[in-house]
């Protein structure tokens, strides 16, 4: 036997897994881990571990699809709960079949290691029983013959038993050899022999160092490291020479086979860096600055299609494969969890809404065939006054619910009006009054006459002591009225505001007089008025998104809005630019 200390490749466990295999579904997994638990197959670990990652893989991607599908439907997420799955009971169930048989073949095999190592030692005594004397040696060569064969036949022996058992083994195979005492020509044959299939193994190595499939190869590898072991020596002279080039063919395929993992561990750690990336965007987004539905929508598209971008991204390296995808769970479900909180807040107060809404259409519908005019009127007048301040419902309800109410208002004053046709006389001409005014005060929009605002107020107030106009008329001149007088009011606030910007001017250096921590103080009092207005200015434009104006009679109050926002706008330009002017100051 060859007396060079043999080496075997680099077998680590963590490494040796078979090509992961791309499934499409939880039934094709479910069908390959059938065929392992019932066919003869040698069961390998690390594809069972692929496997299991498949199979868990694609059945968290479909109770995710079908969880974001839920709440898209506008589902509650906190009311969620994920269907059982029939597929994923049928897959412990094999796994746990498959679990038992590996158990079985474990126990298997470390018997027969057993067995096999009590033969092997047996075979060594008696080799070194027939190498007592040359003589003995000589005679005892066909039977040591069919030891060495014996030896090759016996399989695999307990790993902590293999290193020491192999050395045993070699040293008598060599004491043996050293007292043979046979014919020269019989000892180079054996040599040359063992020669020939050494060097067969040589080239058979140095052929899976071109191995496309380097996990193949590796495997290879150690079947051919074995059968190396199991040849006997060849001549003294050449056995340093033929075991260089055997180790040599095993190193290029080993080091092959480890830079292949190493890439596979690079991938999974770019794999987690970017994932780690994903993590840290999502709790980035906070809800302490979101103001409405708009931007609860906002983020939450965000947060999905950060989650679409996490499905790309492949398995990061497996002792943190699960905590990243923990933690980005975690921040999904804590944004989304403040979020369903937000709106069930919400919905709490839209019922408080609609109902005290739907109590004032059963009032106004109460009232809606009185004949008591002026006391009715005064009474739904002041139902209408009560809707206004009554906060936001969701649309299609209030719609409904304001419909109804106008309905009710509406029929009680078309009754009224016919039942007080005199009065139309009347207002036809507070009609023909209020449309002259309403001619003066558009002449005014290119007057530039001093004293314009004083006009204005004089005619508003000839308007307001008006009595009433023709129904149908109403809404038509209402807005001609307020249209009007919001060119004019535009036009007077932007000279008042120069003026009063001016005039803050002066009052500055007066301020500015008591030092320079009296202008500070004054800055500071400015800015907290600005924030003030401008968080009243959100209030209003956020209840202007709410608010219906697809009613002919239902604009109003959106009117009455607008021209409060144009006017706290106006109001946010003067403070701007007298906040710069402190500030240089």
């Amino acid at each position: 036997m060859d007396s060079q200390e043999m080496v075997q490749p680099q077998n680590d466990n963590a490494q040796v897994a078979q090509e992961k295999h791309l499934y499409a579904s939880k039934e094709e997994v479910l069908e390959r881990v059938k065929t392992l638990a019932h066919s003869e197959e040698e069961i390998n670990k690390s594809e069972l571990d692929h496997l299991k990652t498949a199979f868990y893989y694609l059945l968290n991607n479909e109770r995710d699809a079908a969880q974001k599908a839920y709440i898209e439907q506008g589902g509650d997420p906190m009311q969620y709960v994920a269907v059982p799955d029939t597929t994923e009971e049928a897959f412990k169930a094999e796994m746990n079949i498959i679990k038992e048989r590996r158990q079985q073949a474990f126990q298997q095999q470390e018997a027969e290691k057993q067995a096999n190592l009590k033969r092997k030692q047996e075979i060594i005594e008696r080799i070194k029983a027939l190498t007592t004397t040359p003589e003995e040696a000589g005679n005892a060569y066909n039977e040591v013959k069919q030891l060495q064969q014996e030896w090759k036949d016996i399989k695999a022996v307990p790993a902590e038993n293999a290193s020491e058992l192999w050395n045993n083994y070699k040293l008598c195979q060599e004491q043996f050899y050293d007292l043979l005492k046979m014919n020269f020509e019989a000892r180079e044959y054996d040599f040359k022999k063992n020669l020939e299939q050494k060097t067969a193994l040589c080239e058979a190595a140095e052929k899976l160092g071109n191995e496309e499939d380097v996990i193949s190869a590796f495997h290879q590898l150690q079947e051919l490291h074995n059968q190396y072991r199991e040849i006997g020596p060849v001549a003294k002279e050449l056995r340093e020479e033929i075991w260089a080039r055997f180790k040599q063919a095993s190193t290029i395929v080993n080091k092959r086979h480890a830079d292949h993992f190493d890439a596979i561990r690079q991938q999974e750690e770019e794999n987690l860096a970017k994932k780690t990336a994903l993590c840290e965007k999502v709790e980035a987004i906070t809800t302490d600055d979101i103001k409405g539905n708009a931007d609860w929508e906002t983020k939450s598209k965000e947060i999905i299609d950060i989650q679409a971008e996490w499905k790309t991204i492949g398995f990061a390296p497996k002792a943190m494969n699960v905590k990243i995808f923990e933690r980005f769970r975690t921040a999904c479900d804590q944004f989304f969890t403040a979020k369903s909180e937000y709106f069930t807040k919400l919905k709490e107060q839209f019922q408080e809404n609609i109902a005290k809404k739907e109590a004032l259409v059963q009032q106004a519908q109460a009232l809606q065939d009185s004949t008591e005019w002026k006391q009715t009127a005064d009474k739904l007048v002041q139902l209408q006054k009560e809707w206004k301040t009554i906060g936001m419902v969701p649309r299609k309800i209030g719609d409904q619910l304001w419909n109804d109410f106008l309905a009710a208002c509406n029929k009680f004053f078309e009754a009224r009006n016919a039942a007080t046709a005199d009065e139309r006389n009347e207002q036809q001409d507070n009609l023909v009054k209020k449309q002259d005014i309403v001619a003066q005060l558009k002449a005014f929009i290119e007057e530039e006459a001093e004293g314009l605002q004083q006009k204005v107020q004089a005619l508003t107030e000839q308007y307001n002591a008006i009595g009433h106009v023709p129904f149908k008329e109403k809404d038509k001149l209402f807005r001609e009225y307020h249209d009007t007088l919001d060119v004019l009011y535009k036009k007077m606030n932007k000279n008042r505001a120069n003026r009063r910007l001016n005039a803050f001017k002066e009052g500055l250096k007066e301020v500015a007089k008591r030092g320079e921590n009296a202008v500070e103080t004054e800055r500071q009092k400015m800015q907290r008025r600005y924030d003030a207005m401008k968080q009243e200015l959100e209030t209003y434009e956020n209840n202007l998104n709410f608010l219906s104006a697809s009613s002919k009679k239902g604009n109003t109050l959106i009117d009455e809005l607008n021209r409060k926002v144009e006017k706290l706008r106006d109001e946010l330009t003067l403070m701007k630019e007298k906040i710069k002017t402190m500030n240089n100051a």
